[in-house]
């Protein structure tokens, strides 16, 4: 046995590779305490080089101003009878939460008009293209029907507007599910078969997901990049039609100065309740907010991971990403490596924007509140990490604010839960505690601890209005924008749609505010939060899951009520929109994530997008060839068993392995000791089957000597069947 597994040959000759020749890229890790000014590069367009003032003023002064305003309101409210260290206390956190919706809602202001002049802007496909473009699309453990019959649905597009010989597609997977990375295996097999010899769908699995998903990219880069000036990186959710990824593509050849395009993604194909509200909000509010964050960025953007073209060799020389010193959640790889490798790529003189009226550009959206809570976890942990990005030298200043938009989006739960409490121990002392009216000071006054009600009334109205508003405003677009009023169902529907989305963020906000306060205290204490694949189907989560995470939000409203009657009436009026989120956070998860809720509301149309009344055609393709895919291929087939079974795949799998390197003596790991062991052990292929677990199983399918053990055992009743003869002769 030993002979046999040192003396494996490589690959099977003649077999379709996995991926095309290597072009390798340098990728050196980038500074973040030195940076050379002298040697960021000078725009080569004159348009690159105009700033939107205008926008970033009316923006950030305009936030600026309402934030003086609030926060002068504040300070009258809390001023009657004289003005505390609670008080203070109270008004800072104020300032710091009114400050953030301020912000969004100039913003949002700004992006309606911005829309109102430009909405309209429309894309011509070009004729013609003369870079080739990689089109990744990295993977971990997701169902491979989906995906591969998502980028088949793609490539079928591209390949519609007469350019498809201008792009190679890559799968990237970092799988660590050895039946899945069977599976997917698998897919690329029958996609293959599908689409025909010439088809250039490549796939490569790495044994270690080392950095995650940017180690991932990078993994490509640094191997293939070479042969691609520029990549369009899709996510495992991503739909993008051919006519969207053909112009990125052209819009990248003739602007020499970008370094990365945006686009922006709407959300599709989602049922339940909690994802027809987050898929409503996107397509109805979500133009305006990034009309906004267009107009006031300019070339000074943003990337969101995804659904975005990459300028290779730009990436290659500038995003090289340091592993932070010190322990995760603060040290480690960098998590959300999106926001650094944008600000980074800026740094080096290159453009950042988006198109935000680039049509064709489509992502999915997690099924329920625990889901959105689960991904929210880790994404809280990677904006935390860029406070130590902060100070990175040479970043523009456009890249700091990013961060801290980034940053202060996770903050403001534990501030705003703060704010909440200190009225509540302001309210308890004004209630029980004998205030001390005369002090030591002479005054012709008594110290009263109390607020100006009517003042404080006013300021709630201006908050919600200011939080509200960009609502309305794409609200207000919509109702004139023929297409996407019809599509939403016509004027009365798509107003109650935007009402129960309002009513239902409320009653979310409070139990989000707990979770992601939850989230900040965990990373502060030090723990990191993992990396967890995201479901992304329609299923139901079980009850008892939903007590067991929602328990203590429930406690904590009831507690809140019982407190708020005994002190007073009125705190209990102020706090109900929190008290009832809290309340009823189990019956509302609950119903966050039912299929049959969502679905009854699209029946009447409400809660409706036009990409639900019209599909996109892209979108039905997908859809169509994942469930043929699914029929024909199973996602979740034991992989010893197939490995075993089927001599035609098992030589395929052999070819996607790299070339065989002899193991050298001693370098032995525990999980493939084990490995071999068990087989070495096995008598049946059954025992293999039940002994080997699943990183073992991984070990095995990684290396061709285990490989050729497994497919030698026999199965039991064969095994039985030479036992009985042994013993009859």
């Amino acid at each position: 046995m030993d002979a046999l597994i040192e003396s494996r040959p490589g690959p099977t000759p003649g077999a379709a590779a996995a991926m095309p020749p290597e072009a390798t890229l340098l990728m050196p890790v980038q500074s973040l305490s030195r940076f050379d000014k002298s040697q960021r590069r000078r725009w080569t367009l004159a348009a690159s080089a105009r700033k939107p003032w205008l926008a970033r003023i009316a923006v950030f002064g305009g936030g600026l101003a309402l934030t003086v305003y609030g926060g002068w309101q504040m300070y009258r409210v809390i001023d009657v009878g004289g003005v505390t260290l609670l008080k203070w206390a109270l008004l800072f956190l104020f300032l710091a939460n009114f400050s953030w919706i301020a912000l969004a809602f100039t913003s949002g202001v700004v992006g309606f008009f911005w829309s109102l002049l430009e909405g309209r802007r429309k894309f011509e496909a070009p004729t013609a293209l003369h870079a080739r473009t990689a089109v990744v699309m990295p993977i971990y453990n997701e169902a491979p029907s989906r995906v591969f019959g998502s980028l088949q649905a793609i490539w079928e597009d591209v390949e519609a507007t007469g350019l498809g010989r201008n792009f190679d597609w890559f799968f990237l997977s970092d799988t660590t599910d050895p039946d899945v990375w069977i599976a997917e295996e698998r897919a690329l097999i029958a996609l293959r078969e599908r689409l025909g010899a010439d088809c250039r769908v490549y796939y490569r699995h790495r044994p270690k997901n080392t950095s995650r998903k940017a180690g991932n990219i990078a993994d490509f880069v640094t191997r293939w990049g070479g042969a691609y000036p520029q990549m369009v990186v899709l996510d495992a959710d991503s739909l993008m039609t051919g006519h969207a990824i053909v112009t990125l593509a052209a819009r990248m050849e003739a602007d020499p100065d970008a370094g990365i395009i945006q686009t922006l993604p709407l959300i599709i194909n989602r049922n339940t309740l909690f994802a027809r509200v987050q898929q409503f909000a996107a397509r109805i509010y979500g133009p305006v907010i990034a009309a906004g964050l267009s107009a006031w960025m300019g070339r000074d953007g943003n990337y969101w991971g995804h659904n975005a073209i990459i300028r290779t060799g730009v990436f290659a020389a500038h995003c090289g990403l340091p592993d932070l010193r010190g322990k995760p959640p603060f040290g480690g790889h960098i998590l959300s490596h999106d926001f650094v490798e944008a600000a980074l790529i800026r740094r080096a003189g290159y453009s950042v924007y988006m198109l935000p009226t680039l049509k064709g550009s489509y992502e999915e959206s997690p099924p329920s509140l625990i889901d959105v809570s689960t991904r929210d976890r880790r994404w809280c942990q990677g904006n935390l990490q860029h406070s130590r990005l902060l100070f990175t030298k040479g970043l523009h200043w456009a890249s700091r604010q990013h961060f801290m938009t980034g940053i202060f989006g996770y903050l403001a739960s534990p501030l705003w839960a703060a704010q909440l409490v200190l009225g509540i121990l302001i309210v308890l002392q004004a209630t029980y505690i004998r205030p001390e009216y005369f002090t030591s000071e002479f005054t012709l006054f008594p110290a009263w601890p109390r607020f100006d009600a009517e003042r404080s009334l006013a300021l709630f109205a201006l908050t919600m209005g200011i939080l509200l508003a960009p609502k309305f405003l794409g609200l207000i677009l919509a109702w004139f924008d023929g297409e996407t009023r019809r599509g939403g169902g016509g004027f009365f529907r798509i107003t109650i749609s935007a009402l129960l989305e309002i009513v239902m963020s409320a009653l979310l906000a409070p139990i989000m505010m707990l979770v992601q306060s939850g989230h900040v205290t965990h990373i502060l204490f030090g723990f990191d939060t993992g990396w967890n694949p995201q479901r992304r189907d329609d299923g139901s989560i079980p009850f008892k899951s939903i007590v067991r995470k929602h328990r203590s939000h429930m406690a904590l409203g009831i507690v809140s009520l019982i407190a708020g009657l005994l002190i007073s009436p009125s705190l209990v009026a102020w706090m109900s929109p929190t008290i009832a989120g809290l309340i009823f956070a189990i019956p509302i998860s609950w119903a966050s994530g039912q299929l049959g809720i969502g679905l009854a509301l699209r029946s009447f149309g409400f809660l409706q997008t036009p990409e639900e009344s019209h599909a996109p055609p892209i979108a039905t393709r997908a859809n169509t060839l994942a469930s043929e895919l699914a029929a024909g291929h199973d996602d979740h087939v034991d992989c010893i068993r197939l490995i075993h079974a089927d001599a035609s795949f098992r030589r395929a799998h052999e070819t996607f392995l790299p070339d065989y390197k002899r193991r050298e003596k001693g370098d032995i790991t525990p999980e493939r000791a084990l490995a071999e062991a068990k087989l070495n052990d096995a008598e049946t292929i059954e025992d293999a089957i039940a002994w080997l677990k699943p990183k073992e199983r991984m070990v095995v399918l990684h290396d061709r000597a285990l490989i050729d053990v497994v497919a030698r055992l026999p199965q039991a009743e064969a095994a039985l069947t030479v036992t009985d003869g042994e013993r009859a002769a």
